[in-house]
């Protein structure tokens, strides 16, 4: 039997690995989109409304208030009238730069991937 340490197997609790982890924070529709959007810097509630047009304000909400418990996007609001709200990432939330961009590159690639198959199919029905 070999029992050489395997990385892939190191799985502490509460998640059963550090992939889950990774994805319960991250993972969805919405949350890596919210965090690329507060790449370029703080949003107010309605950029993110025109930036994601798809996403209902109820899911916006949700998954804002989900990153802030996470401890990964400040919410800072300003006592004004009206008030202002303003979402930012901290700096922990600013450690998911690299994987939020490689998913990015990776997301390009495939679009790519994708319009030369279908440009290739495309040819060749014609």
């Amino acid at each position: 039997m070999d029992n050489s340490y395997n990385p892939y197997s190191a799985c502490p609790n509460p998640y059963g690995c550090p992939v889950e982890a990774t994805l319960d924070v991250i993972g969805g529709k919405w949350k890596g989109i919210i965090l690329y959007h507060l790449l370029s810097g703080t949003k107010r509630f309605n950029e993110f409304r025109r930036l994601m047009p798809d996403i209902t304000q109820r899911m916006l909400t949700l998954q804002l208030r989900e990153l802030e418990n996470d401890g990964i996007v400040h919410r800072e609001v300003y006592r004004e009238v009206p008030p202002r709200v303003e979402y930012s990432l901290t700096s922990f939330g600013l450690t998911l730069e690299p994987i939020i961009m490689l998913m990015r590159d990776w997301g390009e690639r495939y679009n790519k991937e994708i319009a030369m198959k279908r440009g290739v199919l495309e040819s060749t029905e014609s």
